[in-house]
Formats: C-alpha cells, sequence, structure tokens
C-alpha cells in the first residue's frame, strides 16, 4: 500500500499542527492541572484540557482519513463522547454527572473496540498493528481518565508511543512523531502527580 505523506493531504500541514498543537496543550493542561494543589484552580485546568481535546479532534480525524488508517479513524470519532463526558466531569463533577452520560461513554469505547477489531482478523501489516495500539490506548485512557482514574496516563502512554511509531515510521511526518514524543513527559509527569478530586474519592467510597 502506497504511504501518504503529509504533502500529499489537502492541508496536510495544517491539519498536523492542529492535530499536534491541540492534543500537546491537551497534555500540558492535565499535567498543570494533576500539579495544582488548589482544587479550583485545578477545575479550570481540566476544563481546559478537554476543551482542546475536542479542538484537535476532528484534524485527527481528517489526517487518519486521508491515511487510510481506518482502525484510528473510527476510534477516534467514537472517542469524541468520551472527550465530551471528560468535559462534564471536569464542569460539574463526578457526583453530577448523569449516570446514564456515564453508561453512553462505555458505550462508546465497545463502538471503537468493534471497529477496531473488525478488522483483527486480516492484520497483515504494521501500521494496523500501531493502530490497534492507538485504539486501546486511546479509548481506555480517556475513559479512566474521564472518571479521573490515574490509570488512564498508562493507557496514554501506550497510545503516545504506538501514534509516534506509525507517525515516524509510516507517515513520516516529524512533526507528530515529535509531539507524541514530547506528550509523554507531561503524561508521566500529570501520572506522577495525579490527586483524585474531593468528589471523585466520595464517588468510590459510595460504590
Amino acid at each position: 500500500m502506497e504511504t501518504i505523506t503529509t504533502d500529499m493531504i489537502p492541508y496536510g500541514n495544517l491539519a498536523t499542527w492542529w492535530a499536534g498543537g491541540f492534543y500537546l496543550l491537551n497534555k500540558i493542561f492535565f499535567s498543570q492541572a494533576e500539579r495544582c494543589k488548589v482544587d479550583s484552580k485545578k477545575r479550570v485546568l481540566k476544563i481546559f484540557g478537554w476543551a482542546v481535546y475536542l479542538v484537535g479532534l476532528p484534524a485527527w480525524c481528517y489526517l487518519f482519513y486521508w491515511r487510510k488508517d481506518s482502525i484510528a479513524f473510527y476510534v477516534e470519532i467514537s472517542g469524541a463522547v468520551i472527550m465530551i463526558l471528560g468535559l462534564i466531569v471536569a464542569w460539574i463533577g463526578i457526583k453530577k454527572t448523569p449516570k446514564w452520560f456515564v453508561v453512553i461513554g462505555f458505550v462508546a469505547v465497545g463502538i471503537g473496540m468493534k471497529y477496531s477489531f473488525q478488522d483483527f482478523g486480516i492484520m497483515q501489516e504494521t501500521k494496523q498493528w500501531l493502530e490497534l495500539g492507538i485504539s486501546i490506548g486511546f479509548l481506555a485512557g480517556t475513559l479512566l481518565l474521564a472518571l479521573e482514574r490515574r490509570s488512564g496516563y498508562l493507557w496514554f502512554v501506550f497510545m503516545n508511543i504506538s501514534c509516534a511509531l506509525l507517525m515516524g515510521i509510516e507517515h513520516k511526518s516529524v512533526v507528530l512523531t515529535v509531539q507524541q514524543i514530547v506528550s509523554l513527559y507531561f503524561v508521566y509527569d500529570a501520572w506522577r502527580h495525579f490527586r483524585p478530586s474531593v468528589d471523585s474519592i466520595d464517588e468510590r467510597r459510595n460504590q
């Protein structure tokens, strides 16, 4: 299969900087939020983190579509629902978030995984395995972080490594490869300083 580089995609450079820039901002906001000891400020940083995550999503979908990375493309689309869940939780707190929306988040993960494994039986190319790694890391990480679970950051590490390899080896995109590598630092930093919100602690005690 022909390798589709950024220069071959209409507005490819713009989409690349858009996708990489906003997804990197997401990791930076999350990292700063976890370091913050003031809950009100942490909440604002988390809201910004989820918001820029959503802003960067269309560009990633655009790039995956043109590069015929079908697994990653469908997973990114289903991930939009989980990002909105994360934004709602950051805005009003996990205790006030409607349970039905949390259920929708899990359904979105199921749909995304369905598309991921739909092609699993014909995995013949390296890029398909890397796409699968992106899919699992993205869906699991985003959902767990939306529900304020520290393990979500570890799934993001898996996603960032898979995406860096896909962008570097398959698509020769230096910008997105570097963005994924830099993101790893902020993901690790967020994981290291993770502190659950009071609402999240109360919610787990009531489960």
